[in-house]
């Protein structure tokens, strides 16, 4: 049994499919077709059923696939040791940002970091706080950036910045007359959401939860960029994080923006990381520099809503 055997055997679970396997590890689909069985001789079991169209590990398969993350996670572990052995900031750093945080948060983020710890580039995933929190367990990921509430086994969170909510309207819109909005006033309009899986979907929802029982068309976005333009082009109205409003005086063109009445509602921006991760400078360094470059300050807010 060898690493490669194991990274094969992982590679295979994860695309359901020896050519898109062999293509991920930069070898050919005969040459890792046979180091599966190979492997699955000297185990003595078959780790995959050939299905019509794809494949998938059998029962003990997957125990052994999962036994293999773990492995080639403490491969990784030790190699990267070594690596920081003199510098904790050397070597690269694999981050996960979900989707409504990374477009706002990483321009700023890449340059300080850039600045700070030259000697460890971010490998950046975005992606949904689900799939993110599985791979940061899995080891795949060594820090995720997500928005609180958020707990897992072994998993220490810092919040490192709070982020305010604010009314997104189209140039025009009646509400413009307003200096702020109430919470309960969405529930009487076309409100643009993210779509399930995202966790500001569920925060916007959480605030005016008579909008979960709204009938008919709702529309919906893939992201805040796609919301904000479907804002401007007067499809709805919207709830954005302040971070998403724009920075340049073209982009805050695009919308009317008005504040929420009383205190204003807002997510805390969290980086979550192994208890047991290695390098937990680090993760204290990445901390420190997520919280000073929060998108959205203060200043900012104030300049756009007018």
């Amino acid at each position: 049994m060898t690493l490669n055997e194991l990274r094969y055997l992982v590679a295979v679970a994860r695309e359901r499919h020896f050519g898109r396997a062999a293509a991920h590890c930069f070898v050919s689909q005969p040459s890792l077709s046979v180091a599966i069985k190979k492997l699955e001789e000297e185990l003595g079991v078959p780790l995959f059923e050939r299905l019509p169209g794809h494949i998938q590990p059998t029962p003990i398969g997957q125990q052994i696939v999962d036994h293999a993350r773990r492995v080639l996670a403490d491969v990784d572990t030790i190699r990267a040791l070594a690596a920081t052995a003199t510098d904790p900031l050397a070597g690269p750093f694999r981050l996960g940002v979900i989707f409504s945080i990374g477009p706002y948060l990483l321009p700023r983020l890449i340059p300080l970091l850039g600045r700070r710890a030259p000697r460890m580039p971010l490998v950046i995933e975005e992606n949904y706080t689900d799939e993110l929190g599985a791979r940061l367990q899995r080891g795949e990921l060594d820090a995720v950036v997500l928005s609180m509430p958020y707990q897992a086994p072994e998993v220490q969170v810092t919040p490192c910045y709070r982020e305010e909510f604010v009314v997104a309207l189209p140039p025009g819109h009646p509400w413009t007359a307003q200096t702020s909005v109430g919470p309960a006033q969405l529930g009487d309009e076309n409100v643009l959401l993210l779509g399930p899986r995202h966790c500001f979907r569920d925060q916007v929802l959480a605030l005016c939860p008579a909008l979960m029982h709204k009938g008919g068309q709702r529309l919906e976005g893939s992201s805040l960029e796609t919301i904000r333009y479907m804002v401007a082009s007067g499809a709805g109205i919207s709830v954005l994080p302040v971070g998403a409003i724009g920075e340049s005086p073209r982009e805050r063109a695009l919308l009317a923006v008005r504040p929420f009445r009383g205190t204003a509602p807002f997510r805390q921006v969290a980086l979550a990381a192994r208890t047991e991760f290695y390098r937990p400078q680090a993760v204290q360094v990445l901390a420190q520099a997520i919280a000073e470059c929060a998108p959205g300050a203060a200043a900012g807010l104030s300049s756009a809503v007018g």
